[in-house]
Formats: C-alpha cells, sequence, structure tokens
C-alpha cells in the first residue's frame, strides 16, 4: 500500500510551523498510543505513521528532501542519513512531553525544590485610619520550618539517605514497549533522599503548622480592597525553596456618617425646616475636625455643599479629595399644639400667594394639569 503524505498524516499544511508539526504529533500520539488502546489493532499502525511522519517532517534536513522529491527524497536518509540525529532529538523531545501526560511523569531535575505558598489575611479597618494610616500586628497560621530537626525531617541523631529507588538521582526509567522515559521517583518524589528515621514532631515533612505575629504597616489613603505586601512572610519553601508571600487584604467598615467614593467622601446634613428657609450656620463633622457651613435662605432638599480638600488623599493621589454635604430639609415631628397652630396659620397665608412662595409645587401642579389634559 503506497505511503501517505507526511502532512496528511499529521493534519498540517505544508507551510507548518515546527511547533505546529509537534503539537499534532503529540496529540496524534496521546490517541494511538498502543498502551490507551489495547484493544484496537490499527491504532499501532496509525501511531507508527505518525511517528515515522514526525521523524521526517521535523528534521530541519529530510523535510526539504521530502518537500522537494516526496517519499523518495527520504528513502535514503534513513536512521543513519544526514540529519537523523537531530530527527531523533526532536522525536524524543517531543515523545518525552507525551509520556509526562500519559503517566504524569516529571522531567524536573534531581531535586525538586518549590516555592512557599502565598498566603492571604484579610484585615478589617475603620474609615479614619485608612484616611491616615496606622500600624498594628496581625497573627497568621502558616506552614514553617520544624525547629527540632531543622527542616531535614530526620530524627535526632540520624540523616537523610540517598533513595534506593532511585540511587538518589530523583527519577527513575521506565520502558514502555520499545520506548525508554524518566519520570518522577514515585518513593523519594523527585528529591533524592529519604528519611529512614522521620522526626517525631513533623512526621518527617520538615514543616509544622506554626502562628507567628507579624507588624503591618498600612499607608494612608488605602481603599476597599487594597493589598499590603509582606515579602517572604508566606509559608516556607520545600526543599530548600523560597517563602512565599502574605498578601494583607485591606476591608473598610461602613462608617456611620461619611460614604467614600474614591478620595472623595460624602454625606447627609439634615437641616431644619426653619433653617432652610430662613438660613442659618451648621456645623458638620470632617475627618480632621469640625467645619461650619453658611446656609443661604430658601435652601431646598437635595442641594449639596462642597468642601474642597475636607476629603482623602489616596495612595496614588497627589491631592486630597472633597466632602459633598447633602441636604435633607427634616420634617418636624412630634408637634406641640401651639407649633401645628403656627403651621396651619403658616400655611394659610401661604396659599394666598402660592405662586410666590411655592413656585415649585405651582410648577409641578401646571404639569400634571397639562398631562390630563392631553
Amino acid at each position: 500500500m503506497a505511503k501517505r503524505d507526511y502532512y496528511e498524516v499529521l493534519g498540517v499544511n505544508r507551510d507548518a510551523s515546527d511547533e505546529d508539526i509537534k503539537k499534532s504529533y503529540r496529540k496524534l500520539a496521546m490517541k494511538f498510543h498502543p498502551d490507551r488502546n489495547p484493544d484496537n489493532p490499527r491504532a499501532e499502525e496509525h501511531f507508527k505513521e505518525a511517528k515515522e511522519a514526525y521523524e521526517v517532517l521535523a528534521d530541519p534536513k529530510r523535510r526539504p528532501a521530502y518537500d522537494s522529491y516526496g517519499h523518495a527524497g527520504v528513502e535514503n536518509m534513513g536512521a543513519g542519513g544526514a540529519g537523523a540525529g537531530a530527527g531523533f532529538a526532536n522525536f524524543a523531545d517531543a515523545f518525552g512531553d507525551i509520556f509526562g501526560d500519559i503517566f504524569n511523569g516529571s522531567r524536573g531535575g534531581r531535586s525538586q525544590v518549590f516555592r512557599g505558598a502565598d498566603l492571604r489575611y484579610n484585615l478589617e479597618i475603620a474609615l479614619e485610619q485608612a484616611a491616615h494610616g496606622f500600624e498594628t500586628k496581625i497573627r497568621i497560621p502558616t506552614m514553617a520550618a520544624c525547629t527540632t530537626c531543622g527542616g531535614s525531617g530526620a530524627r535526632a541523631g540520624s540523616k537523610q539517605q540517598s533513595c534506593p529507588t532511585c540511587h538518589g538521582a530523583g527519577q527513575v526509567r521506565m520502558t514502555q514497549g520499545f520506548f525508554s522515559i524518566q519520570q518522577t521517583c514515585p518513593r523519594c518524589h523527585g528529591t533524592g533522599k529519604i528519611v529512614p528515621n522521620p522526626c517525631a514532631t513533623c512526621s518527617g515533612v520538615g514543616r509544622v503548622k506554626h502562628q507567628k505575629t507579624l507588624a503591618v504597616k498600612i499607608p494612608a489613603g488605602v481603599d476597599e480592597g487594597d493589598r499590603v505586601r509582606l515579602s517572604g512572610e508566606g509559608e516556607s519553601g520545600v526543599n530548600g525553596g523560597p517563602a512565599g508571600d502574605l498578601y494583607v487584604q485591606v476591608h473598610i467598615k461602613p462608617h456611620a456618617v461619611f460614604q467614600r467614593d474614591h478620595d472623595d467622601l460624602h454625606c447627609e446634613m439634615p437641616v431644619s425646616f426653619a433653617t432652610a428657609a430662613l438660613g442659618g450656620e451648621i456645623d458638620i463633622p470632617t475627618l480632621d475636625g469640625s467645619a461650619r457651613i453658611k446656609v443661604p435662605t430658601e435652601t431646598q432638599s437635595g442641594k449639596t455643599f462642597r468642601l474642597r480638600g475636607k476629603g482623602i488623599k489616596g495612595v496614588r493621589s497627589q491631592t486630597h479629595g472633597d466632602l459633598f454635604c447633602h441636604v435633607v430639609v427634616e420634617t418636624p415631628v412630634n408637634l406641640t399644639g401651639r407649633q401645628e397652630e403656627l403651621l396651619r396659620e403658616f400655611e394659610a397665608i401661604s396659599q394666598n400667594d402660592a405662586a410666590r412662595h411655592n413656585p415649585r409645587a405651582k410648577s409641578w401642579l401646571e404639569k400634571v394639569k397639562e398631562f390630563f389634559e392631553q
């Protein structure tokens, strides 16, 4: 039977890159590997066909010959031909990746060193603390090197030994059919060492649970969700790896008076009916003390007063934000008889010239009338 075109076998275009050819081959090899298809006799044929196509197209010297002359162009460039060494290297590289996926193996070095995990600590603070910054102490649970064994995992008087399974290499060689591959040693997990007499404190792990107290400086101007990084204060590494980091995530408590909007602050300012009508002065709080606002006559509910620079200076800001005070005209409650009498008299007087005293109400009533007359 005539051989199929190698590009057709791998399912790639003739101008496919080396990386595309490698990816396609890996996909086919994973699909048709005999160990994955023990009940499919044709799987091995497809596997060998894909392997042959990849060996040629991955070779920088054999591929041009194939492109020019087809199968005849590479018949005399077999395993001992020009470029065979490079082709085998490419094939071994690709197939090593494949077996790493099939058997969950590792291609790491002799001793696998891992960085410690990062940790997160949620810190709830008041708005005033966020505005001015402060220092505090926190206690966090973490994994730290065992002080009994110094992190070795071995009991006092003993020490780690070379792994007898991999002889200290951290990897073992496995034979799968006509291929030989390496994977992480299942006994020492790639470290190359075992602990015959484990430490009683850490059970041979070399790390123990630990509570530590840290000082944290919260900068002025932090906002909800901001993080403060403490480098190297996360969990300790494995096999001498570096420690992770600790991230302190800020959460700001709801405030009784202010609502924050980035660097600006907002608050409601209750104003009595008389003050809104006649004008006056009222004191309002700020994060830096109190401030006095002059309320002009005939102030309506919803009017906003802006106090420049009375907001918060954010961590990445050059200036302070502003404070916005929103007027809420308060309707009096629990009226005395005399108060009710005066208000009724006031209402009667106002109704004699409603257009003058209540222009917004008159305008609204006119709009309602027009609506119903349409």
